[in-house]
C-alpha cells in the first residue's frame, strides 16, 4: 500500500526588501527617528541610509509610493520574530478529551468517569462523551440516550462547573456522541 505524504503549507514570513532590492523610482521615506520625510528618489534614500550606517527597508510595498524606513534590518527581523513568538505563546490551546461510556456501565464506573470529566473541564479542555452500541444493544437506543443524559446531569450538579453543550447528542450508526465545554463566568 502506498503511503501518501501531504505537504504542509507554511505561511511565508514577510520578506523585507532592503537597499538595492527596492526597484521603484520614488519612495515615501521615514527616517530613523520615525519622522516622515516625504517622497524622494530611491537612490537618494539609499544614500541617506548608508550615511546613517543603517539599512533602507521597505515596510509597506503596497502603498503608492512604497513606504520605506531607515532601520537596522537585523534588529527589525529580530523584533518581528520575537513578536510572532509572543503571540504564539499567548494563544490558548484547547484539547478535546474523550470519555467513553458503555451500555452496561456500573454506578461506580459512571461516577469515576464524572470525576475524570470534571478534571478535564477544570483544565479548560472540551470533553467528547461517547457510547457505542454493540450487537443486541442496538435495539435499545433510548437506553443509551438515558445513560448519556444521566452523565450530563451528574456533571451539571457539580458546583464549580458551568456545563454547556457545544455539540448536541448525535447518533451515527449506534455511536452516540456529545461534546461539552465548561463555560466560565
Amino acid at each position: 500500500m502506498r503511503i501518501k505524504y501531504h505537504r504542509v503549507e507554511r505561511k511565508e514570513e514577510p520578506v523585507f526588501k532592503a537597499n538595492t532590492q527596492i526597484r521603484v523610482p520614488e519612495v515615501f521615506l521615514i527616517d530613523e527617528e520615525n519622522e516622515a520625510i516625504g517622497k524622494i528618489s530611491t537612490i537618494e534614500a539609499i544614500r541617506m541610509a548608508e550615511e546613517a550606517g543603517l539599512d533602507l527597508v521597505e515596510v509597506n510595498p503596497k502603498a503608492e509610493p512604497p513606504v520605506v524606513k531607515i532601520v537596522n534590518l537585523g534588529q527589525l527581523k529580530y523584533e518581528r520574530e520575537k513578536q510572532a513568538h509572543r503571540q504564539k505563546m499567548q494563544q490558548k490551546k484547547t484539547e478535546t478529551k474523550n470519555i467513553r461510556l458503555s451500555f452496561r456501565i456500573s454506578e461506580h464506573d459512571l461516577s469515576m468517569r464524572v470525576a475524570q470529566a470534571e478534571k478535564f473541564l477544570l483544565k479548560d479542555n472540551k470533553i467528547k462523551v461517547e457510547l457505542i452500541l454493540r450487537g443486541r444493544e442496538r435495539q435499545h437506543p433510548q437506553k443509551a440516550v438515558e445513560i448519556i443524559n444521566s452523565f450530563v446531569t451528574k456533571l451539571k450538579t457539580l458546583s464549580e462547573l458551568i456545563i454547556e453543550t457545544e455539540q448536541p447528542l448525535t447518533n451515527q450508526g449506534g455511536r452516540f456522541t456529545i461534546i461539552l465545554i465548561n463555560k466560565k463566568q
